[in-house]
């Protein structure tokens, strides 16, 4: 399992590093804490965006 930091998280998914804290913070992208810093599995940002891109297709 590959693990990634805020910043590389950011980087993917093109937003800054703070909206990658609010999404961890408020529980819709998982992440774990090592020391002071988050690091999100990768699966999970895979998912989170299948997930948001799923929802956005949905509206009409």
């Amino acid at each position: 399992m590959a693990f990634l930091t805020v910043a590389e998280v950011a980087s993917v998914m093109r937003v800054s590093k703070m909206t990658v804290y609010r999404l961890v913070n408020s529980g819709h992208l998982r992440a774990i804490r090592v020391g002071r810093s988050f690091r999100v599995p990768e699966q999970a940002v895979h998912e989170y965006l299948r997930e948001t891109y799923i929802k956005s297709m949905d509206r009409p």
